[in-house]
């Protein structure tokens, strides 16, 4: 971008366009004024022609025929006699104003107009002399007219050097967007609030990506102290240490390490799913998924009542990772309901989405927590969640999972009458595909 001083180009632009137009106005003027002057010299030069032509039966002497004709302005007179005497200036060769009488006695009268001395010439040096002057004065002017013309765009530099300098929050604000400065400024103004709101969401992405790895480690810390505890122990005890005893330390061990190392592959999921799922998509049929998941839901908690509605919703996408999906969301209400209770599997179809909802008869999910629920390393019920060995990472995974298919994973309110969580999840039906559409109540905003 060229970067040119923007008062010496409009000042030198409007003083080009204001020669060009003095240009072409001197020349219209100058060809209207000569055809003018051209047409008004013959007219009087025919009018002296008749005077002459009048005065020839008067039989005047010479010098009265040039008294009388002579009469001044621009049109010039010359008498000559057959003796060879001349009255007035000799008129210029190839003068095409000249025209000429001539008596019956030799007398010879010429009439023309003298170029030098035509109205033309004066008013071609007038011209010439207003339009420099006209010129000159409008450039001088211009000069300080453009700077106060590009006042604005000096305050929007002035504002734009203090933001650079910490100085946030300033804005513009034009009075009027219709006009060029106007619409400038507000195009200025929406600038600063994207790049304010972006500075802004990368300072709280940055907050977040340093509490996360905080908590992370937190998390790590725990079973890693555990399981150098129970190592230690292992350690120290003697040959004659009760064997139940050894066992019992053994089986910690291992429970402590596998807790470690489901909380490294939930790490490992996360940054998969930030820096992009491989999905493997073929065609998945959720209603084979939820049978199966809730098969083997009911192997877990036998007292648990768990029931699959709706009709077979067949989507593109990966099998084991949708399995996953649904598998943490069975894993939860499971954990939530005690063990007895019911769980519900919902299927459906609408607005080119397919709908698996899981609902649960547990204690649900209050309103304030549930969007904070999928946010890292986040557990709504932390001694329940050490118990079982969760990590607060299962939903965020799951979301991640869904949302890497083009859908989405939202808990809803419970509808009247129950309390328990509501999971929906949905996802992008196969523009080639068409399913079947199911009907159920709306579960909440």
């Amino acid at each position: 971008m060229k970067s040119g001083s923007l008062r010496l180009r409009v000042t030198l632009s409007v003083t080009v366009a204001l020669a060009v137009v003095l240009i072409a106005l001197v020349v219209v003027v100058d060809a209207l004024f000569s055809r003018q002057t051209v047409q008004d010299q013959g007219n009087l030069i025919r009018d002296r022609l008749q005077l002459a032509k009048q005065l020839e039966t008067r039989r005047l002497q010479p010098e009265q025929l040039y008294a009388r004709l002579a009469v001044g302005g621009f049109i010039f007179v010359r008498v000559q006699t057959p003796s060879g005497l001349d009255y007035g200036s000799k008129p210029p060769a190839d003068d095409p104003t000249a025209r000429t009488v001539t008596y019956h006695n030799g007398i010879r009268i010429t009439f023309y107009a003298d170029p030098d001395t035509r109205p033309q010439t004066t008013l071609r040096r007038l011209l010439l002399i207003v339009g420099i002057s006209a010129l000159v004065i409008t450039a001088v002017g211009l000069i300080f007219l453009v700077r106060f013309a590009l006042r604005p765009l000096d305050h929007m530099a002035t504002l734009a050097r203090s933001i650079a300098a910490g100085d946030r929050g300033r804005r513009l604000a034009p009075a009027r967007t219709d006009t060029e400065l106007g619409r400038t400024a507000a195009a200025f103004d929406s600038m600063l609030d994207e790049l304010e709101g972006a500075e802004q969401h990368a300072r709280h992405a940055e907050s977040r990506t340093r509490q996360f790895v905080a908590d992370a480690a937190h998390e790590l810390r725990t079973p890693i102290a555990g399981l150098q505890a129970v190592a230690e122990s292992v350690l120290q005890q003697s040959p004659e240490t009760d064997p139940e005893e050894r066992d019992r330390m053994l089986l910690l061990l291992v429970r402590e390490s596998r807790r470690a190392g489901r909380l490294v592959d939930d790490l490992l999921a996360l940054a998969r799913i930030d820096a992009g799922l491989d999905l493997q998509h073929e065609p998945v049929d959720l209603r084979h998924l939820a049978d199966a998941e809730a098969d083997r839901t009911r192997v877990l908690a036998p007292d648990l009542a768990i029931s699959v509605e709706g009709p077979s919703v067949v989507v593109s996408g990966d099998p084991q990772r949708l399995a996953q999906v649904l598998a943490n969301l069975m894993n939860n209400a499971r954990q939530a309901t005690g063990g007895s209770g019911g769980i519900a599997l919902t299927l459906g179809s609408a607005a080119g989405y397919a709908h698996l909802v899981v609902t649960d008869s547990g204690p649900g999910v209050p309103a304030a927590d549930r969007d904070r629920i999928f946010d890292r390393l986040v557990r709504l019920d932390e001694a329940r969640a050490s118990s079982s060995g969760g990590s607060g990472l299962g939903l965020p995974i799951a979301r991640g999972i869904c949302r890497a298919h083009g859908g989405d994973l939202r808990c809803e309110a419970p509808p009247p009458g129950h309390t328990g969580a509501v999971f929906r999840i949905t996802l992008p039906l196969p523009v080639t595909l068409e399913a079947p559409t199911i009907a159920f109540p709306a579960l909440g905003p």
